[in-house]
């Protein structure tokens, strides 16, 4: 299940299911074209922690910086 995770700056939310256990793995587009992975967890609850909605804005922030050449 791919979804789109409300109030983020377009960050998506790739569910992957192993045995009983649950996974999420946050995701951006790059020009619409490239998917880019940034950080993943395993859920236990029914709600997704905000500090790892913040890593991936983070991660997502750093990731256009770097690219851009402004190390």
């Amino acid at each position: 299940m791919f979804s789109h995770i409300a109030n983020s700056t377009g960050l998506y939310e790739i569910r992957v299911e192993v045995g009983s256990n649950i996974y999420r793995v946050f995701s951006f587009f790059d020009k619409g074209q490239l998917i880019i992975l940034v950080n993943g967890f395993q859920k236990k609850t029914q709600k997704t922690p905000l500090k790892e909605i913040e890593k991936a804005e983070k991660l997502k922030k750093q990731y256009f910086y770097e690219k851009e050449g402004k190390k």
